[in-house]
C-alpha cells in the first residue's frame, strides 16, 4: 500500500529536514528565505537575476530589511544557499513563490514571471512536494490557471502533491513587523493541501490564519490594500477640497483624528508608490470586468490618485508664479524619489512622475536622496545630488519623500519656495518667514 503524501511531508516539516525553494529573492523573497533558514530549514533560493546570485556569493544583502550578515551567517552555516538553476527544485520539499506581478502598459495584470516559474515547477515537481504561491493574484488564479498547470504532471492535488495561496503581506523598513510576526494568510486548494501548508508556516511565522480557499485567500490580499488605495484617494480628494476652499488639510486630519472612535487617518500624498497598493486593486477590477461588473470605488479612487502628481506640479507652478518666475528655466529639485521614507525602493512611486512633468515643462530638474542613486524616467537618466549640493541655487524644492536624513530646517531656509506633499515641515519649528515659503498640499 502507497505512503499517504502527507505522511512523506510532514514528519520533515515537523523535524526542519524539509528541505524548502524559494524562487524570486526580491524584497519578499529574500526576507522570506532568511525567515525559514533561521527556523532551522535548509532553504536554496532561485533567481534569473545572476547580480543576486552573486551578490549572495559575496555575502551582501541588496534588500534593506535583510542585513548582509544574516545572509553570511546562514550562508556559512548551510542553511541558505542562491542559484539561478531551477533544477535545484528537485531535491525540495516545498516551493515558495515569491516572483513579481507587475501591471503592463495598459494597466492590466502582468502574471509571466508566475506562470514561467509554475512551468519551471512542472518539470521537477515530485509525489509529496508543497507549493505555495504568495506573489498577488487575482481571485481565481491559483484554481483556475495554477491548479490544472501542475496537475498536467499527473498528479493530483490534495493526494500527490499540496497547492496553496499565502499573500506576502511585506512592509519594507517597517521595523516593527517582520515576516515572524506579520500574521499569514493562506488557503489551500484543499482541506489536506491547507493542512501540510499550515504545519510548514507554523514552524517560522507566530500566527497564521487559514481560510477556506485559495480564492479567499487571493481576495484577502486585494481587500488589504483596496481598502489603503481607496481611502487614501479619499483623503487625497479631502486634500483637493481643502485647497479650493482655503482650508489646512493636516489640521483637518488632525482635529478628525482626534475623535477615539470611528475614524481611522489617512494622509495626502503625491499618489500611491509601492509593490502592492498601486496595483492590487487594478488585479481585482480587471478580474470583475470579465464578469461584467464595474468596480467603481476602485477606478475612481484610481482616478483621484493617479492625478495627483499633475497637482504637485499645478503647486510648483503656483508657487514660482507667486514668485513671478516660470517653471521652464527654474531649477528645481524633487528631495526623495522612493516610495516611503527611509529605504531604497521606487517601484511605482509617483515623484518619479513628478520629475518626469517637470522635466516635460522645461525646468531644470534634478532629485536629491540618500538611498536611491539613480532613476531612469521617459528615456531620461537623472543622477542624485547631495543634500548640500541640492541647496544651493534652487528656485523650489518639492518634498515628495521625508526621509528622516533630510535636515528639513536647513532645506526650508536654503529654498525660497517649498512644495511639502507630505506635511514634513508642519513637524519642524520654523519662522513665520519660513513657513510662508512652504505651501502643503
Amino acid at each position: 500500500m502507497q505512503t499517504d503524501a502527507r505522511d512523506l511531508l510532514l514528519p520533515k516539516i515537523d523535524d526542519l529536514s524539509a528541505r524548502l525553494g524559494v524562487i524570486g529573492l526580491g524584497y519578499v523573497g529574500l526576507p522570506l528565505a532568511v525567515a525559514c533558514a533561521r527556523a532551522g530549514s535548509q532553504v536554496v533560493g532561485i533567481d534569473i537575476d545572476e547580480a543576486k546570485v552573486d551578490a549572495f556569493a559575496r555575502g551582501e544583502s541588496w534588500v534593506g530589511d535583510v542585513p548582509s550578515a544574516a545572509i553570511v551567517e546562514l550562508r556559512d552555516a548551510g542553511r541558505l544557499s542562491a542559484t539561478t538553476r531551477f533544477r535545484e527544485l528537485q531535491d525540495t520539499d516545498a516551493i515558495l513563490i515569491c516572483v513579481p506581478t507587475p501591471l503592463n502598459k495598459t494597466k492590466e495584470p502582468d502574471l509571466s514571471y508566475v506562470v514561467a516559474a509554475l512551468k519551471e515547477i512542472t518539470h521537477f515537481l515530485r509525489r509529496g512536494q508543497l507549493v505555495v504561491l504568495e506573489s498577488t493574484t487575482y481571485p481565481g488564479f491559483t484554481r483556475e490557471v495554477g491548479l490544472p498547470m501542475l496537475e498536467e504532471s499527473g498528479y493530483r492535488v490534495g493526494h500527490e502533491f499540496f497547492l496553496a495561496f499565502s499573500p506576502e503581506r511585506t512592509d519594507p523598513g517597517n521595523p516593527h513587523f517582520s515576516v515572524r510576526n506579520t500574521p499569514k494568510v493562506l488557503g489551500g486548494a484543499t482541506a489536506a493541501c491547507s493542512a501540510v501548508a499550515h504545519a510548514l508556516y507554523a514552524r517560522f511565522i507566530d500566527h497564521v490564519h487559514v481560510v477556506s480557499s485559495t480564492d479567499a485567500a487571493e481576495m484577502a490580499k486585494l481587500l488589504e490594500n483596496t481598502f489603503r488605495a481607496v481611502n487614501i484617494g479619499l483623503v487625497n480628494e479631502v486634500a483637493l477640497m481643502c485647497h479650493t476652499l482655503g482650508i489646512d488639510t493636516w489640521e483637518v486630519i488632525a482635529a478628525a483624528k482626534s475623535k477615539p472612535c470611528g475614524f481611522m487617518p489617512f494622509y495626502p500624498g503625491p499618489g500611491l508608490g509601492g509593490h502592492c497598493i498601486p496595483i492590487d486593486p487594478l488585479y481585482l477590477s480587471w478580474k470583475l470586468r470579465s464578469h461584467n461588473y464595474t468596480a467603481r470605488f476602485i477606478e475612481l479612487a484610481q482616478t483621484v490618485n493617479s492625478a495627483m502628481p499633475e497637482f504637485v506640479v499645478r503647486l510648483v507652478t503656483d508657487a514660482l508664479n507667486d514668485r513671478e518666475k516660470a517653471v521652464r528655466g527654474s531649477r528645481i529639485v524633487v528631495f526623495g524619489v522612493a516610495y516611503k521614507p527611509d529605504i531604497d525602493d521606487v517601484r511605482e512611486s509617483p515623484a518619479l512622475e513628478v520629475l518626469g512633468l517637470l522635466h516635460r515643462r522645461g525646468a531644470r530638474v534634478s532629485f536629491c536622496d540618500p538611498y536611491v542613486a539613480s532613476v531612469t524616467v521617459e528615456e531620461h537618466t537623472y543622477t542624485a545630488v547631495p543634500f548640500a549640493e541640492a541647496l544651493q541655487g534652487l528656485d523650489c524644492a518639492v518634498i515628495t519623500t521625508d526621509h528622516r536624513a533630510f535636515d528639513l530646517v536647513a532645506l526650508c531656509e536654503a529654498a525660497p519656495t517649498i512644495v511639502d506633499t507630505r506635511n514634513a515641515t508642519g513637524r519642524i519649528a520654523l519662522s513665520e518667514a519660513t513657513r510662508q515659503k512652504v505651501t502643503r498640499l
